[in-house]
């Protein structure tokens, strides 16, 4: 206990674990010191009794996060890489440690993961809300909570089919969020959904997901390919292949303070993410299909990726976000 708060059972230094957690929790941090902080205090906050390893790997930050770190959460596992290899990359180096310190004897369904931002600030139910829905539904591989920005609208990326060809072409001609009660037009965000059901999905996001570490056995680690989008759709798609379900379960709402940590490379943010959506394509759905369709559509990100980069050009500098 710290000041009262249940807070992470074992303090590792980096080593081995002395006692199998239940949940693992990774974030991974670059340049976000004052909202990771806010994130780890609301875990901090939080009512959970289970048994807690939180891990903060560090992609070459410069804005001083690893000394408060060292100040001011000592009970966090802290992992500095050297490089800012990318959100899958980092995350790769927590679980990667995570699987190697689980015990082999012990039962792997029950061993919990969430992967969760920093610019994120958790509910003090939460974490105990999210892990009793998987806790109950045996089936589930991944589960995701409501996921909500700072001014109450949902998180549209909380709640995913997989980008086919069809839906990618909804979403990025517009036709979409013209018609967001459509369930032909808006199939990859939902929006024809009611926000407060739980229902089975393909994906949900990077940013607050708790995977069941039988689930990561089976299907892998992050795809290193993804640099910071796509990773969490490429990993669904993955888990989901071994028969594992993932749902969207509005059991508890985390506050998103979405593009906090790219905000100032906008222009990468926004190559990043036309770049993921040309690599989702080409490793799930090009192989089966001919050759011109492939060339129509990955000159049609290509082109909507472009024309995003010019509009933010011309934004004004306190207007530019992540596309």
């Amino acid at each position: 206990m710290i000041d009262g708060h249940v807070a992470p059972a074992v303090r590792l230094q980096g080593g081995p674990l002395r006692t199998a957690p239940t949940l693992m929790v990774v974030i991974v941090n670059y340049n976000t010191r004052a909202l990771l902080a806010a994130c780890l205090d609301s875990l901090v906050a939080s009512q959970v009794t289970l048994p807690m390893r939180v891990i903060v790997v560090d992609n070459a930050s410069t804005d001083g996060t690893l000394a408060m770190l060292e100040g001011a959460y000592p009970w966090v596992d802290v992992i500095a890489s050297a490089r800012n290899g990318g959100y899958a990359y980092a995350n790769n180096l927590a679980l990667r440690r995570v699987i190697a310190d689980v015990p082999p004897d012990q039962d792997r369904r029950h061993a919990l993961c969430l992967l969760l931002n920093p610019d994120t600030v958790v509910a003090p139910d939460s974490l105990v809300r999210m892990v009793d829905f998987l806790e109950h539904h045996p089936e589930a591989g991944i589960a995701g909570p409501k996921l909500v920005l700072p001014d109450g609208r949902l998180d549209l990326a909380c709640r995913r089919q997989f980008p086919t060809p069809r839906r990618a072409f909804f979403r990025l001609t517009g036709l979409s969020r013209l018609f967001p009660r459509s369930r032909l037009l808006a199939g990859y965000n939902l929006t024809y959904l009611d926000e407060d059901t739980t229902v089975e999905v393909d994906s949900v996001v990077g940013a607050c997901m708790l995977v069941r570490l039988a689930a990561i056995d089976q299907a892998g680690l992050l795809d290193e390919g993804f640099f910071m989008y796509g990773e969490d759709l490429d990993w669904a798609f993955r888990i989901k292949q071994y028969g594992w379900r993932v749902y969207y379960a509005p059991v508890t709402t985390v506050v998103h303070h979405k593009g906090a940590a790219s905000r100032k490379r906008s222009s990468r943010s926004i190559l990043a993410f036309y770049q993921a959506m040309a690599f989702f394509h080409r490793k799930h759905y090009a192989p089966r299909l001919p050759l011109l369709a492939n060339i129509v559509i990955l000159a049609g990100i290509a082109g909507r990726g472009a024309l995003a980069m010019i509009i933010n050009a011309c934004r004004p500098a306190e207007r530019k976000r992540v596309g």
